[in-house]
């Protein structure tokens, strides 16, 4: 059973903040509006605009400003995508900077020498340099939930920008305005348990983004006493994680997502652990999307659990290597070729001749191919030596190409080891032909890894690893060039 929980977390939360803020716009005198149509048609558009400005004008006290600032916000929840887009126009267009005005007080300044008049028109410069669409936004602050409905709406901004680049200089703003309120400073890292509320435990059903939770029951043995979880929360969106991270306390390390989330496994004893695995990171708001929490929550994470169970002496991932077969797929036969050398390599090539199969990314095509004996042996060990160049020697912009890998490694951790078939399910054999990867943190490590990638690019990996990527390269002597593209179809 798959628990369904989205859609209603979103009615409910939506139908709280319309009663809450039509409680606090009523506060506002003589606050009948006409109603807005929900695509913001006709006269409506020039509506929208007079709620704007009149939330800018700041008329009659604080009492006031939240009222309108509340009329603003619901009015913008009632509307249709269309209708949402079209405000975020209007906010864009309407709102920005006042050009004319800045070049004018930059003349200004150039013109004068007296310090004192300096310093004031510094003081003018910086209010202008601060967009009214900016203000309007800083405004939803004082109302109730006001932080989240901003999170909600760079979401939404997201989602539009990507095709109307005319958006872009509302997102930049919302994106410095959100950076700055969820500094690391502001989150608390608390632990989530079976007992936390039920409200927080359907939004972690919901937000899991890694490994879908299945079910309750499937929520309650990740909660079980040999594991963990944490969230980062900011106080003023209680109950509402921006971030989380599931932690198995496991012996050794850990090489399989199905063994690990295993429900009919009897739990294991925390004391007895010696690995902390860190198999699930997912944020938790899209509208948060591009500021980064990730790295911070690991290391404190791992700073509570070494307080905790000082004898855990391994901290690593269980993590999905979610563009190898996309990578893999992209590539041409001779690029393929290339990477597979010749002459180390006749069982798979028999292999897949016998099956009439042209290459290695035919194989993986075919469905149940994992549970084929005969060719799953003979395509491990190339496999592995494709993911470890994949993981090391593959850069976009000096970077890894796979996104896991540029963030773990990026936090100063290893590759530790490549796993086989670590994830066998339909979305793991689809991502990554069913191959998972172990990034370890070595305590004493992590600084001069950071460093080292961070100035260089540098990919710190175990031996085992680059034995895998050596072998894949690993020419016998006496063996003739051969060429995948002559496999029999």
């Amino acid at each position: 059973m798959v628990v369904e929980a989205s859609p209603s977390l979103i009615d409910r939360y939506l139908g709280s903040l319309r009663r809450v803020w039509r409680e606090v716009s009523g506060l506002l005198p003589g606050a009948i509006h006409p109603t807005i149509d929900s695509d913001l048609q006709g006269a409506s558009a020039e509506q929208l605009r007079a709620r704007m400005r009149d939330c800018l004008e700041a008329r009659g006290g604080e009492v006031s400003a939240r009222a309108r600032a509340a009329d603003l916000g619901e009015t913008y929840l009632r509307l249709s995508p269309a209708g949402r887009k079209l405000f975020l126009s209007v906010l864009t267009t309407d709102f920005g900077m006042p050009r004319e005005i800045l070049q004018a007080a930059v003349r200004e300044y150039l013109a004068v020498d007296d310090i004192a008049d300096k310093r004031r028109l510094e003081g003018r410069l910086r209010e202008i340099l601060t967009a009214p669409r900016v203000r309007l936004l800083t405004q939803f602050n004082a109302i109730p939930q006001g932080i989240k409905f901003l999170v909600d709406m760079r979401a939404d901004l997201l989602g539009f920008v990507a095709n109307d680049p005319s958006l872009e200089p509302l997102e930049a703003d919302m994106r410095r305005l959100l950076t700055s309120w969820f500094d690391v400073g502001f989150l608390d890292l608390q632990a989530i348990t079976w007992d936390s509320p039920a409200s927080l435990l359907e939004k972690l059903i919901a937000y899991e983004a890694v490994h879908k939770i299945q079910s309750w029951a499937d929520l309650r043995n990740r909660l079980d006493s040999d594991r963990l979880c944490y969230a980062f929360f900011h106080p003023h969106m209680p109950g509402e994680p921006i971030i989380f991270v599931q932690v198995a306390l496991v012996s050794g390390m850990a090489g399989s997502i199905q063994d690990l989330l295993d429900e009919s496994a009897a739990a294991g004893d925390p004391g007895s652990a010696d690995s902390a695995i860190f198999y699930s990171i997912s944020n938790a708001q899209a509208g948060l999307r591009g500021i980064g929490f990730g790295d911070f929550l690991i290391k404190q994470v791992v700073d509570d659990v070494a307080r905790q169970l000082p004898q855990i002496e391994t901290f690593a991932t269980l993590s999905p290597i979610p563009g190898f077969r996309r990578w893999l797929d992209r590539l041409s036969p001779e690029q393929l070729a290339g990477l597979l050398v010749p002459g180390r390599w006749e069982t798979l090539a028999s292999t897949l001749a016998a099956r009439e199969l042209a290459d290695i990314r035919a194989a993986l095509a075919r469905d149940g191919w994992e549970h084929d004996a005969a060719l799953a042996a003979a395509l491990h060990e190339p496999l592995i030596g494709l993911c470890a160049h994949y993981l090391l020697e593959e850069k976009h912009k000096g970077r890894p190409r796979d996104p896991v890998a540029r963030f773990h490694l990026g936090n100063g951790a290893r590759v530790e080891r490549i796993n086989w078939l670590g994830d066998r399910s339909a979305k793991g054999l689809a991502e990554s032909a069913g191959l998972m990867v172990n990034y370890q943190y070595r305590l004493e490590d992590i600084e001069e890894n950071h460093e080292a990638f961070a100035a260089h690019g540098t990919v710190a990996a175990s031996d085992d690893v680059r034995g895998a990527l050596a072998r894949l390269h690993e020419t016998p002597a006496g063996h003739a060039r051969f060429s995948f593209r002559g496999a029999r179809r």
